[in-house]
């Protein structure tokens, strides 16, 4: 806070987002720059149970029912990269191997990197045991002016926000 003004984080707008991604065990800085991302949900099961207190209830015989919840599993949801179609076959390769029954092998951490307007590293959530479940490319045609969009989708175990 300077001059009585608070200060605030910077707020992440879409003029400049990128992700970039991070594969564990990777040779390269960046397997992949995306520019739009879904799937950032985990959430956390309630387990609800009921039991019976020994405060009765109204005019009943018996103690007042209650119902209480607990944390339970937490999920993650299944990540969706999107991206301009590059020459790259690196996230094809992946899926392809699993496709072909190496999906135990071919299970891979990794970094998920969201940028600043300076292009700093800010925001970063790691998967772990991600394996790719689908991979689409938009629809190709003569008349189309537009970029080619590849796009991934992972299944993770575990997605948590690291920075």
């Amino acid at each position: 806070m300077s001059d009585g003004i608070p200060s605030f984080p910077e707020i992440l707008v879409a003029t400049r987002f990128d992700i970039t991604l991070h594969l564990a065990g990777s040779q390269n800085p960046v397997d992949a720059a995306f520019q739009e991302f879904q799937g950032f949900k985990r959430t956390q099961k309630p387990i609800e149970f009921y039991e019976v207190t020994p405060q009765k209830w109204g005019q009943a015989n018996h103690g007042q029912i209650i119902q209480t919840k607990i944390p339970g599993n937490v999920e993650s949801s299944n990540l969706i990269l999107k991206r301009g179609m590059t020459k790259s076959v690196t996230l094809w390769n992946w899926f392809k191997d699993v496709e072909e029954g190496k999906w135990g092998a071919k299970r891979k951490d990794g970094i998920l990197t969201i940028y600043d307007l300076q292009n700093n590293g800010i925001v970063k959530f790691e998967f772990q045991r991600a394996w790719p479940i689908s991979y689409k490319i938009g629809d190709v045609g003569m008349n189309k002016a537009e970029t080619e969009i590849e796009e991934l989708e992972l299944a993770v175990e575990s997605f948590i926000r690291t920075a």
